[in-house]
């Protein structure tokens, strides 16, 4: 068994954070563990055709490593030369054990470890464990009847397959959230027929993409400058939860006539354009930003399917649908997202006293600050329960967790003993106070489901509120809500 201080389990860019963290702290005794035969995560994984990020580059990107963006809204082929950077620039890949899909995590009370089994690499254990294999890293496939059946190609966007040649295919692409707003237009030029089986509409914002000019990268590369334009970014998209919390009518005054106003500009047949308008307040579910997504939808060659031709079952040939009628396909691409809210950790975590994770999130995930659970000592799970954020960066949020996960080991280290873990009372005042924020946002009035909601109703994806209040409850550690074993 290979024993380390810290173990964290994933590479992407949670892993990514936690590594340089530790480093800088002088902490060189841990091991990433990474599930694939490659590092980084979300942005080396999904390579599908039109893959981007959906929040400006230089601030989807970690804070101390500024980079030189070609482009205001990276695509995915940049993102994963940065991440890449990143890796070779902490010297990351050394410290890394691919192929280490981890089965199950168990604490072992008696010597306060974690003990770590995976299905190639045997059994690690170490005394803290970091779990950033991230909430949309599970690719969901919905069972229709007859899906095994199909004799074309098929597979998940999460795991694009580049062998199959789209040229005039007829394809059909099941789903229609931000991954299918992406394919959609990239695809639809280069196949010969294109289905799309829309669920539920979603709102559209045009996406205020631009190239950077050579000596606008040049700036990028000035770390002053790079801050600066961070910081305007964000203060800018940090404006949206006043509409997401506190005044619905900002968010139809402005956003949704906005959204409307394009819709309405770039599809002319009203048939179509009813079926492309949500029933619900735009921000109930994910904003979908793209200037290219409608154009290609009124292609010639591509069939909007909604509900009223859903999908009754899969069979050799393609798709029947609900109507009776039958789609010949060659090819299915699956965007049907990822067990994404009562699933944030796909293996089995096994904490004191034998109670499983899934056992204490039984009625819905739950964190303190997202972070640590009562019972599970020396655990921190990076963007877990009520740390999604619809208006801006992810990392800013990971970055803040890293705060609270840093000053927890220090706590640790400086009281000389074997584990932290917070008090039940200070998880419950916390989660409390998030759903009891949560009942003024839109995710809770704005008449949607979506994929930030639990089994049970609570929204356990988002934190309902401004993402620097968020920064500020995680920076300051607070000793009397930690228990010291």
């Amino acid at each position: 068994m290979q024993a380390y201080k810290i173990l964290i389990i994933g590479s992407g860019f949670g892993g990514q954070c936690a590594a340089i963290r530790l480093l800088e702290q002088g902490e060189t005794d841990f091991r990433i563990l990474e599930r694939r035969d490659y590092m980084g995560g979300t942005w080396c994984q999904n390579s599908y055709p039109g893959a981007a990020v959906d929040v400006q580059s230089p601030l989807y990107s970690i804070s101390s490593e500024p980079y030189r963006w070609s482009q205001m809204f990276a695509e995915q082929a940049e993102l994963k030369r940065y991440t890449e950077h990143v890796i070779a620039k902490h010297g990351l890949r050394e410290r890394c054990e691919l192929g280490a899909n981890v089965e199950q995590v168990r604490w072992d009370e008696a010597r306060q470890r974690w003990i770590v089994h995976t299905s190639a690499r045997g059994d690690f254990e170490a005394q803290v464990l970091i779990n950033a294999s991230g909430p949309l890293s599970t690719p969901v496939v919905p069972n229709f009847p007859g899906r095994e059946s199909f004799a074309g190609a098929s597979f998940h966007t999460n795991d694009w397959d580049h062998s199959v040649d789209l040229a005039g295919k007829r394809v059909a692409v099941v789903g229609s959230g931000a991954s299918a707003a992406q394919v959609i237009p990239a695809i639809a030029g280069e196949v010969g027929a294109l289905h799309v089986f829309q669920r539920n509409p979603h709102w559209v914002l045009p996406r205020p993409d631009r190239k950077f000019a050579s000596w606008q990268q040049r700036l990028l590369g000035l770390r002053p400058l790079y801050k600066l334009l961070r910081w305007a970014i964000y203060w800018g998209l940090e404006t949206r939860v006043v509409g997401f919390k506190y005044s619905s009518l900002m968010l139809r005054v402005v956003a949704q006539r906005a959204a409307l106003r394009q819709l309405e500009q770039q599809v002319p047949d009203p048939a179509l354009r009813a079926k492309l308008t949500p029933d619900y307040t735009i921000g109930c579910k994910r904003i979908i930003l793209s200037s290219t997504l409608y154009p290609a939808l009124v292609r010639d060659n591509v069939q909007l399917h909604d509900k009223a031709d859903a999908i009754a079952e899969i069979n050799e040939r393609g798709i029947r649908t609900q109507s009776g009628a039958q789609v010949d396909l060659d090819v299915i691409v699956w965007s049907t997202g990822f067990d994404a809210t009562d699933g944030v950790i796909s293996y089995p975590v096994i904490g004191r006293g034998g109670r499983t994770l899934q056992q204490a999130w039984s009625e819905y995930p739950r964190a303190y600050l997202g972070t640590a659970v009562p019972g599970f000592p020396n655990l921190f799970i990076v963007t877990g329960p009520n740390t999604g954020i619809g208006h801006t960066s992810a990392l800013f949020v990971i970055e803040a967790q890293m705060r609270y996960i840093m000053n927890s080991l220090r706590a640790l280290r400086r009281s000389g003993r074997d584990s932290i873990e917070v008090c039940p009372r200070a998880e419950d005042a916390y989660t409390t106070m998030v759903h009891r924020e949560m009942q003024r946002t839109v995710w809770k009035t704005g008449g949607c489901q979506s994929w930030y909601q639990s089994r049970s109703g609570h929204i356990v994806a988002m934190f309902p509120g401004f993402s620097f209040t968020f920064r500020r409850l995680a920076s300051r550690f607070r000793p009397a809500h930690h228990i010291l074993a």
